[in-house]
């Protein structure tokens, strides 16, 4: 970790602490306070937003009411009642408003009233409580046909679901999922319905009153001609890992990988633990993978939906890589090879193109710490569904080197499934994202750490999608608890050398940011390890993007098509 040098100033703090405090004119006359927001003070979310009643700007009500979820997680059976007596308001007040006596542990199932003074002065007595509400959400997120299984399109905003198929579906069973607790009818799950003609449904949501029709029609839809489209580019969850899944919390020294495939998310976590799948949609818990006789240093997956998993080998180690198409089949041996390098790897793995096709497997070669530093990866070239090659690859010429795993080795993926195109880099200390060419050169450097010490961008991965190929990258914190957060970038990478600019945050290449993204960790420094990966569906029209920093303490996904508007 970089030296850190801290400058503390308090000597104006001398001259003003005996001054009376200043009054500061208020910047608008309308609400003084703009937001109520409801905290767990208690179980297994104590410190997390419960609820959060946002406030108009014209709103001259005297009582205000937050909204408690009905269950927390939204996805979860858990139930908010015994969480609403004892719970933590903070509001969002305007310069010079007040709220007496101070806000702090309310029974939100009781009025609780305050005495509110305006910036003027001007004051009036309000009243904040709580109620308990079930969901007004009813969408249908997804729809599968079981047999022969087929993955529909979800178009939500024609709300048209597509299946492509020349199959008979003219009796058929399918899996619907709904926005939580929601119900659908029919039930396309009890009895066979004919798909070959157009199939309408009902989702009604948990409040029973909110409702959507949606359409299920055998077609392909029409794709955009290139990428994915924007406008259909949707956040589908950002949650704490630790208090939602019960996985291990940021003191802990692991480095997390993850994959997707058959719309669940992969976590591994490199330390002889079995992966655990989360629905891909909502990120709720499903169970664990089977992991056969493998032994997962760590997952990844191709453009196809192929789950690939690899130990973690010292030189002179055997790598076994496995692969599978389903979290509950056992995985198959793919390719072993022995590490021939002095250094261990398997702690990162990542590839572009199809396994069954053609695509280039990278696996780093790790730093040993207090012992030396690396910069050799191993690249893997399949051809027609065939190992044609296993290469070591020296990139020492242009003055790359990294550390040890997890936080100080290098994340690197290839620019595409020709070795010809080079490789994109990028490593904590010096940070920056690098496109290496194929002759070892630097083609493309952008700086990748926005505070300039406390984050560690070396989480990378590349794919192609609808006749486009993308880099994403993902940047963790070593700080979440000073205010350091982890950000999100996706390129466009046709072609590596147009990736310009002097940072990775202000690129024209740039297809899609988060670099604000929420965390949930403020307590301490631990592992500033985490991963990122791109999934496209099998059936190329949709893409899905997932993210982790173990230590910020989150775990999210987006999703987007490809569906012309």
């Amino acid at each position: 970790m970089k030296k850190i040098y801290i400058l503390l100033v308090g000597a104006m703090a001398l001259f003003s602490a005996c001054h009376d405090p200043e009054y500061v004119l208020p910047t608008a006359d309308h609400q003084g306070f703009t937001s109520l927001t409801a905290i767990f003070t208690s179980g297994p979310f104590v410190g997390q937003e419960m609820a959060k009643l946002n406030i108009s700007e014209n709103e001259t009500s005297d009582r205000y009411i937050i909204q408690v979820p009905w269950y927390y997680p939204e996805t979860s059976d858990n139930e908010t009642a015994q969480y609403m007596t004892n719970v933590r308001v903070r509001a969002e007040l305007q310069p010079n408003c007040t709220i007496e006596p101070g806000l702090g542990i309310l029974d939100l199932t009781q009025d609780n009233y305050f005495t509110y003074t305006n910036a003027q002065g001007v004051q009036r007595e309000i009243c904040i409580t709580g109620e308990r509400v079930k969901s007004n959400k009813c969408e249908l997120v997804a729809f599968n046909i079981v047999e022969p299984v087929i993955a529909g399109v979800v178009n939500k905003n024609t709300r048209k679901i597509s299946l492509i198929s020349s199959d008979d579906l003219s009796a058929c069973l399918a899996e619907a999922q709904l926005s939580p607790h929601a119900t659908i009818s029919p039930d396309p799950s009890i009895d066979p319905i004919n798909y070959n003609v157009p199939m309408e449904f009902t989702v009604t949501a948990h409040n029973g009153v909110d409702k959507t029709i949606y359409t299920v029609v055998k077609e392909v839809p029409d794709k955009i001609s290139k990428g994915f489209n924007a406008n259909h580019t949707e956040l589908l969850f950002n949650f704490d890992p630790v208090s939602n899944l019960g996985v291990p919390n940021y003191s802990v020294g692991v480095g997390p990988t993850i994959a997707a495939l058959d719309g669940q998310l992969i976590i591994c976590y490199g330390d002889g633990s079995t992966p655990i799948c989360l629905n891909g949609l909502n990120g709720s818990k499903i169970g664990e993978i089977n992991l056969g006789n493998a032994i997962a240093g760590s997952v990844t997956n191709d453009e196809a939906e192929n789950l690939l998993i690899v130990n973690h080998a010292n030189a002179g180690e055997t790598v076994n890589i496995y692969r599978t198409a389903s979290t509950k089949d056992v995985p198959t041996l793919f390719h072993s090879f022995t590490n021939l390098s002095t250094f261990p790897m398997g702690s990162k793995m990542k590839v572009i193109g199809d396994i069954d096709e053609d695509a280039i497997i990278v696996i780093p070669n790790e730093g040993i710490s207090g012992v030396s530093s690396c910069n050799e990866f191993t690249a893997i070239q399949v051809r027609n569904s065939v190992i044609a090659s296993v290469e070591s690859i020296n990139i020492a010429n242009p003055g790359i080197a990294w550390g040890g795993a997890p936080v100080n080795t290098a994340g690197i993926a290839a620019a595409d499934i020709d070795l010809s195109a080079g490789w994109f880099e990028s490593m904590y200390d010096p940070s920056y994202f690098h496109w290496i060419k194929a002759d070892g050169s630097i083609g493309v450097k952008l700086g990748s750490d926005s505070s300039g010490w406390g984050l560690n961008p070396n989480c990378i991965d590349t794919k192609r999608f609808n006749n486009a190929t993308y880099a994403a990258l993902f940047v963790v914190s070593h700080f979440p608890h000073w205010g350091m957060g982890p950000q999100l970038y996706l390129f466009n990478a046709d072609d590596p050398s147009t990736i310009s600019g002097d940072n990775v945050w202000d690129s024209p290449a740039l297809a899609m940011k988060n670099n604000a993204i929420n965390w949930y960790q403020t307590a301490d420094a631990g592992a500033a390890s985490g991963d990122v990966v791109i999934a496209p569906s099998a059936n190329g029209f949709k893409m899905y993007v997932y993210y982790y920093d173990h230590n910020s303490g989150v775990i999210g996904g987006y999703a987007t098509d490809c569906i012309a508007d």
